[in-house]
């Protein structure tokens, strides 16, 4: 009976297996938590948290987090010096959708920061929300 069924569906049940296993992925790589738009304002305006834009140039020069800092993905590790001195304070981490910024998350923690978010949604439930993207450097 279960056997024919995922017979019948095998489209729908290898979804849920790969989505699935994306989910589990993203949770085993060690990602920082999800921070919703509201929290990431209440974090920005009374926790002074710093914003870090992990997209690639193209996305970023089309629209960002005003006074975000702009590190792509594969710069993180080489450029963590950087942000070092910020290691106390929140860091929201933000990429187009929210995926590649929770492997940057990742990073971080391994790093030693302490209060790392990634943005659920990333830019795209930013600017959806009504909130300000600049393409301002």
């Amino acid at each position: 009976m279960y056997m024919e069924f995922v017979q019948q569906n095998i489209t729908w049940v290898m979804l849920a297996v790969v989505s699935g296993g994306m989910l589990l992925f993203q949770t085993l790589r060690g990602g920082g938590d999800n921070i919703t738009i509201a929290d990431a304002t209440l974090k920005l305006n009374r926790e002074d948290a710093l914003v870090i834009d992990v997209r690639e140039t193209h996305e970023w020069d089309r629209g960002h987090i005003p006074n975000a800092r702009h590190i792509a993905l594969g710069q993180v590790g080489k450029r963590m010096h950087e942000i070092e001195k910020f290691k106390n304070r929140p860091i929201i981490v933000v990429c187009a959708s929210g995926n590649r910024s929770s492997g940057a998350c990742g990073m971080l923690k391994r790093a030693g920061f302490e209060q790392v978010f990634n943005l659920a949604g990333g830019v795209g439930a930013w600017s959806e929300a009504g909130l300000p993207v600049t393409t301002k450097h």
